[in-house]
């Protein structure tokens, strides 16, 4: 075994006194010493290092060791580096030196080391010597070596491929005695230490420092240490002890609160349906709601486009596990069910975890849950969203759905699950429960005791479980608290499951109703694995534990739901053995059973060791503190309970079985319990037989605390539990857990470091992120190297061994991508970086999550009067005691601070956010056998007091209680400064906020301040006397929470509670020096939470000085108040507090929006009030409210004193008063900026000449910043303009570009999302069209040039929507080509790490990266596909259509003038901002403006500058002006249905101030998706009427219109924004046509304007089509053509040239709002945050002082063109025969074609009958005729028709034009039978083919592939289709050809020529020449049966023929042959 040992002894020379510590690396791997405390010139360390390593040490290797100057606040401060070549010590193998160490400058200094250096290499050869040499080895028990070294270094062997210097890269040595590695930053817990020395002092643990990144410390200090320091949120993450862990500040339960959600669910159309001739519905279920589509008639491709919406106000757990189930039905109605044909099934959880929530035009399988075998029934096309409150759903613009979809690429389906999915078994196996509840009362017990005579358990269990829908029961076990089922509940389903839960429940029967005792959720997720090394999911057999409300039976339980599964359970309820498996079933074989009804099976018994082998566990709890009881507890005497299942559990713990068998929990058996005995020491044995265990404290009456709480007097003597119990032995699967919870909590603090560094701006967040990046790969392959040990394990179930294995491979693929994310950490990537760092965290948490329990969780509860009060749950592997430091709960060995909670409902809102009571809590829960360390973790200097007992060996027995004899007093200084951004507590939206702060039985609290969210107390609170037990050295290191409450003071009734936060005091003992840098403390931020939310921040920092024996007199003074005003209240000290500087503050005062009366009376005289840091300015009084809102006087300003530090400025308060009668002043509303940073200005940078740096402010107008960036949500200055010099730009419009000929160059701005749009020159696109032209005719069909005249404002809607598609196709691609590059790049470092093993992003394992690159591939594929199919567009001119308001687009318009809500009433309890929008009364409208003074002369020296308006130069003025405001509304899309009927009569109406325009009269029936085309003219009049509102109601015919949901838009500010949001600047000038001009200015008018405003040189017009602006010049067409097609010179292109680049000129260039649609959220007061739909719209406003505007446009909704579909049935061929012949059994067929266009099925037509066809070929001419509504641009057939006779009006209909033709075998006695159809897309179907011949079944299966043609280009088209059907294996066959001609005429050219149907007049066809055989029987019999008998006898008959001749024949020969013979004899004779 190869290893290096390094025995650091002293570090000599030291200059000054203080903590050092030293650090050892070798190999990339460092090594922290413990820290030397207290050291003048010589640190002894005598600390001693090892690392096992599996290569030969190499001569040039280093070893590296650096001093640093310990700190605990500030980063460690380097004192030397000492590095050494090991080229000896590789020869000899032993070296002791001393040397001098160097400094950052390579010089050397006095300080020395002193170390002694050891290796041992693998054969021996160099030097040998046994560890016993130098370093005390201690004994095994102690657990130090408790593993083998070679077990480190199996994972190591990195191949040989391995550069030597990363052979060791994250390896760690075994434990140390002495020294701590990496880790001991992440071990909470000590190092164990042996029994004898557990009393001695404890080294504190070492922070590892802030900087990990190792090449910046060797830097030569040009990184001030202060910037990489970090003043962490709460003080608490950062856990600097061994002895106190991380309590949770977080109180609130929240999974069982019910939230509001919406499905909603858009059922398109189905295809491929399995059935003849169906009438299919469509059923869509969620949960236990049903909605059906309507009927549609004979057709297995219906299109319903059917839209169901689903209200639903339920916890999210219960949400999520409803089902949703698609179901087919064939033929149902009022009378019949119908018959299901398929049905597709996927848990509401599965959709909500789709990205955006949602699947969207996607394709569910249907299957037959009757009949398993029977594969797909079909696929139905839907959209299924799932919106919580909250939620943005964005929904892919639905518009001109041209796509043909692909089935399989578009299956409804979560990315990686396959697309055939196989049936498959679910076994879940319910062995036994024990440890069941009393479900009756005794009462009925004692009665059924009288009758029968035996007590019986009250409790009838059985076990239910359900899955995907199905629902299974076991057995009832009668009176039993032990049943035992042996049963299993078997579900059929589809693998892999779209279900992710299956939920087993015990429940009691009862005859009235049975309830739930316990629930518990199998997560199918945790127990399989879909990679290619994956598992099935199996689980046990396995306890699991069931948790739920108090054991005690009442009748009505107010916590039922907690058995239910919902919400945190507060007591254990019984314990259930389950086991489940998963079998994939073979459809084919013959014995399947095919039902998937749920089945129930008795199944064998299991033997009691399956679950593991049952071990004494042994819990120790130490009560130390227990304060913050609250008061309304009464002061009866109060006790703590601590239980683990039902031991402990004194009042309704252990349910007695009425069986005489001892039970297990008793203690296993006789035998057993002896063995065990036999097990531990011998001293042990005779007293551990009759431990008792002690559950509960010795009641105690409490003591008051304050007026709140009440505090027990414990002091030095700390109560005690112990509880011994047996568990079966799974230790290992909570170790596990365990290791990844602490690398999880690890990285979890390091993240929220990274987010600390980069929210407060400091340096260097890279580094910080790096180190943790080199932490979580560390702790990865520790984690690897532990559980390595544990694989081979026996006596385990399968999920245990699979599910290692599966965490050994995720946690070794993490730390391979976390050593490269290091790697690829930059500044500027740093932000992306967190967020996939971010996933690694969640997927630890999900690996962390062990789904087979074993010991049930701790529970703690308070008890008064016998009765349970409030309780605390603690996770029992977070207590578990390992002799492997990271296999150790995080809070074992620890003392936890616990909060304790009221249980269930009681807990929600206000009751569960006071704490019940603080207890400072140590527990020790392990091994009986290991038991002899429990008491290491406590603060030392107690002695234990036992139980009185007598007899040998008492050391062994627990203590009862624990006595402290050392005490220390402390004097406690809280500094509290300020808070921020408080809770609105009071009904005027304000607080009266104060603190009370508490420590240890100690409380105090601050002054009350009035009336505010953000108090500056500005107040030292002074804690004398405070006693704290425990050494002084571990109190340094360890000191207690401080707790920090806010409340609200109220005159009458209690305080209310605002918010509560912790803290860390930093701590100076009586022999440490106070001063830098440790003190004075700095303020620091801590975050306020109210229940889960955050509520606030608190500005304060907390110190805690050791009292030494020269009392108080030797700690540093108080300065006594200097402010007499405040009495004797203490101001917070100088050293403290922030540095203060003098900041002038401008206030911008512009008006005052939407007050809301006050008290019933309106506000008339309202007046603005600003105040910051006591100081504050007053707006002019408006003098009347209602005929002006604005203010009279701009600008006003104030100075005050603001802190040096920007993150320290205080918030900024703005309140609304109204000046009423008397003098009387009235609070509107109020409103905090709690951030002053966005305001401030920063003076213009002189030295670079770049105009992007020049003074801007940073919201707007004169814009101030470096570098000139404004907020970060408006579009930006583009990123290309801002590094290039100044001087002339050129912009040329005329160049060539090469991009792929499209009409629009698109450029895309880098910081925004909009797009520039470049036009290409005429002549350009005049070429295009030449070439489009001269396309050949063999491709696709010539596009014609499109008319100018058929163009309208639609075409251009259209062609837009088209480019926003492609955008966001290209978007798509490019997001896969990134991704897939980062794979590569990935994977090609991975190589150089690990050759042998590609590792991909995402966890995924090789297979699963394949899966995913397919997916990519596809995706570019389909987009490509998409770009090449792709008709050469039309060239039509666009505009932009945002799928989004404007607003978020251009930052809310607040480039200069912001809105700030005033908000008045009490802030919501349910979430942060739930009610916000409620307690809005009204809207403050102004800016701010601060800067340090004094201001540079040059600004105010500026020409034109005028002082009044301070910084607020050049802004319109405010006086009323008179608007014409123009809305028109487009469309809207997914309205929330109104009616019951599941549609909505909608109308829209709008309001503007007094103007209220209701369109009643035009709305439009039953319609979800109505397209409105509207524009309304309001004048109005800014700033009283600025707010519109567009809303669209329900119009109903009895009663009131409902609203649906509205909109609200401020006018306001679009009007004055700089974005000149006022009419939209269309990409092309035209005078006429579609595209006309809108803005009555011109763009040359409008650009003079702008340069005007913007004091700006230009523009010039130059010659040759050229333009000046500042110092850019553009260029662009000058010639423009009127509506007589002459052509004039004109300017207004070049000017429009520059308007749609005004982004570029320098410092007034703003991105112009372009010609646009906004899609804006429709939102309904009712269902706050969830969206009822969208509306698509945009508004022009034109000053009415202006020319008038023009007409307004036409966008009024196309109507639908009226065409004639004449499709003339010829002949067919090869239709299959389906009747035999009535005499001779013949096969033939009684043909005759059906056809209908989709959607019209009620108007079908059918030919004539083709009698007795025999060859399948029947002959028709015959003529349909189909009339129809066209929209050309949607591509859809428009039917208006009454839904039911019924209903009031008609309804409109959308539908693809599809014609399907149907061939049919006609009967006379029976129903018709059906032989084969064909449906024929009319935009795009194959080509007929030309003979009968060529026309077969490819031209069905290749569809895609052909070229196919359209109808409405082609107008008439002739050929042969096939008709075809599927047979029983649900193969499609051909069943038929037939010959057609399809012509296709408008309107008006049917009334020319008109035609009759069949063969009637006008223009008859003639008839068809049909073989006689068409003729009936019964006319011509015989002539039929012989033209019959002959076709089928032919060749019998000829041959029969032939026969009879020869007879004939044969018969005359015999005949004639005697005749002839006699004649020739008597002749010859004669």
């Amino acid at each position: 075994m190869m290893a290096l040992m390094v025995h650091l002894k002293t570090a000599a020379h030291l200059r000054g006194k203080g903590d050092r510590i030293a650090k050892v690396t070798f190999r990339g791997l460092s090594f922290y010493s413990r820290v030397a405390e207290n050291c003048d010139a010589v640190a002894h360390f005598n600390e001693i290092f090892r690392w096992p390593i599996a290569s030969r040490l190499d001569g040039n290797e280093m070893l590296e060791i650096q001093v640093y100057n310990y700190s605990k606040v500030f980063s460690n401060r380097l004192v030397g580096t000492f590095c050494m070549v090991l080229q000896k010590v590789a020869e000899e193998g032993h070296l002791e030196l001393t040397d001098t160490l160097i400094d950052d400058n390579n010089t050397s200094i006095k300080t020395s080391v002193t170390i002694e250096i050891k290796y041992q290499s693998m054969d021996g050869a160099v030097g040998v010597w046994s560890d016993g040499e130098f370093l005390d080895v201690p004994d095994d028990r102690d657990g130090m070596f408790a593993f083998e070294t070679e077990s480190l270094l199996s994972s190591q062997s990195h191949g040989s491929g391995t550069p030597p210097g990363r052979t060791l890269q994250g390896s760690i040595p075994t434990f140390r005695k002495a020294g701590k590695g990496v880790f001991s930053a992440m071990k909470l817990g000590k190092i164990k230490s042996s029994k004898d020395d557990h009393k001695k002092a404890e080294e504190p643990a070492v922070l590892e420092m802030e900087d990990l990144d190792r090449k910046a410390m060797r830097l030569s200090g040009t990184v001030d240490p202060d910037t990489i320091s970090l003043a962490s949120v709460t003080a608490v993450t950062t856990n600097v002890s061994n002895k106190r862990s991380k309590p949770d500040i977080k109180m609130e339960p929240s999974s069982g609160r019910p939230v509001d959600y919406q499905i909603s669910i858009t059922v398109i159309e189905a295809r491929q349906l399995i059935g003849l001739n169906m009438d299919p519905v469509v059923c869509v279920e969620v949960g236990d709601e049903k909605k059906y589509t309507s009927m549609k008639e004979s057709t297995n491709c219906p299109y319903y486009n059917d839209y169901f919406v689903f209200d639903f106000h339920v916890p999210p757990d219960v949400m999520f596990d409803k089902i949703i189930k698609i179901s087919v039905i064939h033929s149902k109605n009022l009378l019949r069910s119908g018959t299901l044909v398929g049905n597709f099934k996927m848990d509401v959880g599965t959709v909500y975890s789709q990205p955006e929530h949602q699947f969207y035009h996607k394709w569910a399988i249907m299957s037959d849950p009757d009949d398993i075998t029977a594969g797909c029934k079909g696929y139905v096309k839907c959209d299924i969203a799932v919106v919580g409150k909250g939620d943005n759903i964005k929904t892919p613009h639905k518009a001109n759905e041209t796509d043909e979809d692909d089935l399989e690429a578009n299956l409804l389906l979560p990315e990686g699950i396959p697309a055939e999915r196989q049936w498959a078994r679910f076994y879940v196996k319910i062995y036994r429960a024990e440890g069941l509840p009393k479900m009756n009362t005794n009462i009925m017990a004692n009665v059924k005791k009288a009758f029968i005579g035996e007590n019986r358990d009250l409790v009838d269990p059985y076990v239910q479980v359900q899955f995907a829908g199905q629902k299974g029961k076991t057995s009832v076990q009668k009176s039993s608290y032990e049943p035992i089922w042996n049963e299993q509940v078997v579900f059929t389903e589809l693998f892999p499951p779209l279900c992710k839960r299956l939920k087993v429940q015990i429940r009691d029967s009862d005859k009235v109703n049975d309830v739930a005792i316990g629930t518990h959720f199998v997560d199918l997720r945790k127990i399989s694995n879909e990679g290619d090394k994956g598992f099935l999911p199996t689980m046990g057999p396995a306890w699991v534990n069931m948790y739920g409300s108090t054991r005690q039976y009442t009748l009505m339980d107010e916590h039922q739901d907690l058995n239910e599964g919902l919400g945190e359970g507060v007591s254990f309820r019984a314990r259930l053995l389950i086991s489940m498996a998963v079998e994939i079933l073979d459809t084919t074989s013959p014995e399947l059973m095919s039902s998937t009804e749920v089945q129930v099976e008795g199944v064998s018994n299991i033997s009691e060791s399956a679950t593991g082998k049952m071990d004494e566990f042994f819990l120790f709890g130490s009560f130390l503190e227990a304060t913050m009881i609250d008061r309304k507890i009464g002061d009866k005497p109060i006790s703590f309970e601590i239980t683990i299942g039902n031991y402990g559990n004194q009042i309704d713990g252990v349910s007695k079985p009425s069986s005489a068998k001892k039970k297990k929990k008793d203690g296993e058996s006789e035998e057993e319990e002896n063995e065990l005995i036999q097990n531990s020491s011998e001293d042990e044995a005779d007293e551990d037989a009759d431990l008792v265990s002690v559950s509960s404290t010795p009641p105690m009456r409490p003591v008051i605390t304050d007026r709140n709480y009440f505090h027990l007097p414990y002091f030095d003597k700390k109560p005690c539990v112990y509880i011994k119990s047996w568990w079966q032995d799974q230790r290992r699967r909570l170790y596990n857990s365990n290791m990844m919870d602490k690398i999880a909590d690890k990285l979890e603090e390091g993240l929220n470091d990274v987010q600390e560094i980069m929210k407060t701006e400091k340096a260097f967040p890279e580094r910080r992120l790096r180190g943790v990046l080199e932490e979580l790969g560390v702790g990865c392959s520790r984690f690897v190297i532990l559980a390595n040990k544990d694989v081979n394990q026996a006596g385990r179930t399968k999920l245990d061994r699979e599910r290692l294995k599966s965490c050994m491979r995720e946690m070794d693929s993490m730390g391979q991508q976390a050593k490269q994310l290091r790697t690829q950490v930059k500044k500027n990537t740093v932000r992306d970086k967190l967020k996939l760092v971010q996933n690694f965290l969640q997927k630890l948490r999900f690996l962390a999550d062990e789904p087979q329990h074993s010991i049930p969780d701790v529970f703690v509860w308070m008890m008064s009067n016998n009765k349970r009060i409030a309780y605390a749950r603690i996770p029992s592997k977070d207590i578990l005691y390992s002799i492997v430091d990271e296999e150790t709960g995080k809070d074992c060995c620890k003392v936890k601070g616990v909060f304790l909670k009221l249980p269930g409902k009681k807990g929600f809102g206000p009751a569960g956010w006071t704490v019940q009571a603080k207890l400072e809590l140590y527990l020790w829960l392990g091994i009986n056998k290991q038991r002899k360390d429990f008491l290491s973790g406590l603060p030392n200097g107690f002695e234990e007091v036992k139980a009185a007992k007598t007899g040998p060996g008492l050391q062994s027995i627990p203590p009862v209680s624990l006595v402290y004899n050392m005490k220390q007093v402390f004097q406690l200084r809280a500094h509290m400064y300020q808070a921020r951004s408080l809770f609105a507590a009071d009904n005027s939206g304000l607080s009266d906020p104060f603190a009370r702060v508490f420590f240890s039985t100690h409380s105090q609290v601050t002054e009350v301040l009035s009336e505010t969210l953000c108090p500056t107390w500005d107040q030292l609170l002074v804690f004398d006397d405070v006693e704290l037990f425990g050494e002084a050295s571990e109190l340094r290191d360890d000191p207690p929470i401080i707790v920090v409450e806010l409340f609200d003071q109220d005159t009458v009734g209690k305080a209310e509670f605002i918010g509560r936060t912790f803290a860390k005091p930093t701590i100076k003992m009586c022999e440490e020096y106070y001063g830098p840098p440790r003190f004075p403390p700095q303020l620091e931020y801590y975050q306020i939470y109210r229940g889960n939310c955050t509520a606030g921040e608190l500005l304060a920092a907390f110190e805690l000085l050791q009292v030494g024996q020269g009392g108080k007199a030797d700690l540093p003074p108080l300065e006594g108040s200097t402010d007499s005003e405040r009495g004797t209240i203490l101001p917070v000290p100088l050293g403290i507090r922030p540095i203060l500087s003098r900041y002038r503050i401008e206030v911008l005062f512009w008006g005052l929006r939407d007050l809301k009366r006050i008290n019933l009376a309106q506000v008339d005289r309202p007046r603005v009030d600003i105040e910051c840091a006591g100081r504050g300015v007053q707006s002019v009084l408006i003098q009347n409210y209602k005929k002006n809102p604005n203010f009279s006087i701009l600008v006003k300003w104030f100075e005050v004193d603001l802190p040096e530090n920007e993150l320290l400025h205080p918030p900024l308060n703005i309140r609304v008063v109204d000046c009423r009668a008397f003098g009387r002043y009235i609070l509107v509303g109020s409103h905090a900026v709690s951030s002053l940073r966005r305001f401030i200005y920063s003076a213009p940078d002189k030295a670079s000449n770049n105009w992007a740096s020049a003074a801007k402010l940073m919201n707007g107008y004169m814009v101030l910043t470096n570098g000139g960036c404004q907020p970060r949500s408006s579009p930006s200055l583009s990123s290309r303009t801002l590094s290039r010099p100044a001087g002339d730009f050129m912009v040329d419009m005329d160049s060539e570009h090469s991009i792929r000929k499209m009409d629009t160059m698109v450029k895309l701005d880098a910081t925004s999302d909009a797009v520039v749009k470049v036009d290409m020159t005429e002549e350009e696109s005049d070429k295009d069209k030449k070439k489009k032209k001269k396309k050949k005719k063999g491709g696709m069909e010539e596009e014609e040039e499109t008319d100018e005249r058929v163009l309208d404002w639609w075409s251009k809607y259209f062609a837009s929507i088209e480019t926003l598609k492609e955008s966001l196709r290209a978007q798509e691609v490019a997001q896969a080509e990134a991704e897939e590059r980062e794979d590569l790049e990935i994977a090609a470092e991975a190589a150089d790490i690990r050759p042998d093993d590609l590792i991909l992003k995402g966890f995924k394992t090789k297979d699963k990266s394949r899966e995913k690159r397919f997916f990519k591939d596809k995706k570019k594929g389909q987009a490509a596909e998409h770009s090449e199919r792709r008709p050469v567009k039309a060239k039509v001119d666009e505009l932009v259509v945002y799928n989004k308001e404007l607003e978020t687009e251009y930052g809310n318009f607040a480039d200069w003038l912001h809105t700030f809500n005033l908000y008045r009433g009490k802030a919501g309890d349910d979430d942060e901002h739930a009610q916000d929008d409620d307690r809005i009364v009204g809207r403050f409208k102004g800016s701010l403006c601060m800067y340090k003074l004094p201001l540079s002369e040059e600004i105010t020296r500026e020409a034109g500058f005028d002082p009044n308006m301070g910084m607020f130069q050049s802004i319109p003025h405010n006086d009323p002006i008179n608007v014409l405001v123009r809305v028109y509304v487009v469309r809207a899309t997914d309205l929330h249905p109104a009616d019951i009927n599941g549609k909505a009569d909608p109308y829209i109406v709008i309001k503007l101030g007094k103007s209220d325009v209701k369109d009643k009269e035009n709305y439009i029936s039953k319609q979800l998706n109505p397209v409105f085309g509207k524009s309304f003219d309001i004048e109005a009049t800014f700033p009283m009427e600025s707010m519109l509102s567009v809303s669209v109601y329900d119009w109903d015919l009895v009663g009131t219109d409902d609203l649906i949901g509205e909109t609200k838009i401020d006018l306001e500010n679009r009007f004055y924004s700089k974005y000149r949001a006022t009419c939209g600047i269309s990409s092309k000038y035209s005078v006429h046509g579609y595209n006309i001009w809108r803005d009555p200015m011109k763009p040359s008018q409008i650009l003079a304007k702008l340069c005007k405003d913007g004091k700006i040189d230009g523009p010039h017009y130059g010659p040759g089509g050229k333009v000046k602006v500042a110092n850019r010049i553009f260029q662009g067409r000058t010639e423009i053509e009127d509506e007589n097609g002459l052509k004039k010179q004109t300017e207004e292109h070049l000017a429009l040239t520059v308007l749609n680049h005004w982004e570029e000129i320098p410092r007034v260039g703003w991105k112009l709002v372009p010609e646009h649609v906004e899609t804006r959220p429709l939102l309904n007061p009712d269902k706050p945050g969830i969206e009822q739909g969208r509306i698509e719209m945009w508004v022009d406003m034109f000053p009415m002082d202006m020319p008038a505007p023009g007409p307004a446009l036409d966008i009024s909704p196309r109507k639908p063109k009226s065409f004639e579909l004449r499709v003339v049935i010829w002949n067919t061929d090869d239709v299959i025969l389906e009747d035999d012949a009535f005499m001779t059994g013949e096969k033939m067929s009684d043909i005759y074609v059906r056809g209908w266009l989709k959607g019209q099925q009620e108007d079908k037509q059918d030919t004539d009958v083709h009698y007795h066809s025999l060859t399948g070929e029947g002959n028709f001419n015959w003529r349909f005729v189909f009339p129809f509504d066209y929209l050309m641009a949607e591509e859809k057939i428009v039917i208006s028709k009454k839904e039911s006779m019924f209903s009031w009006d008609e309804t409109e209909y959308k539908i693809p034009p599809r014609l399907t033709l149907q061939v049919w075998d006609a009967d006379h006695f029976s129903a018709d039978d059906f032989l084969g159809a064909i449906e024929l897309d009319l935009n795009r179907f194959p080509r007929g083919a030309k003979t009968a011949k060529q026309c077969s079944l490819d031209m069905i299966r290749n569809e895609h592939e052909l070229p196919t043609i359209s109808i409405f280009k082609q107008k008439r088209v002739k050929g042969w289709w096939p008709f075809v059907a599927r047979d029983e294996n649900d193969e499609m066959e051909l069943t038929g050809k037939v010959e057609a001609e399809l012509h296709l005429v408008t309107a008006e050219e049917a009334e020319k020529s008109p035609v009759g149907l069949g063969r009637n007049e006008p223009d008859p066809l003639e008839k068809p020449n049909r073989p006689s055989s068409s003729l009936s029987w019964l006319l011509s019999p015989l002539r039929t049966l012989c033209l019959l008998v002959w076709r089928l006898y032919r060749l019998p008959c000829l041959l029969l023929l032939a026969a009879l001749l020869g007879l004939l024949f044969l018969a005359l020969l015999l005949f004639s042959v005697p005749s002839e013979l006699s004649h020739k004899l008597f002749n010859s004779a004669g």
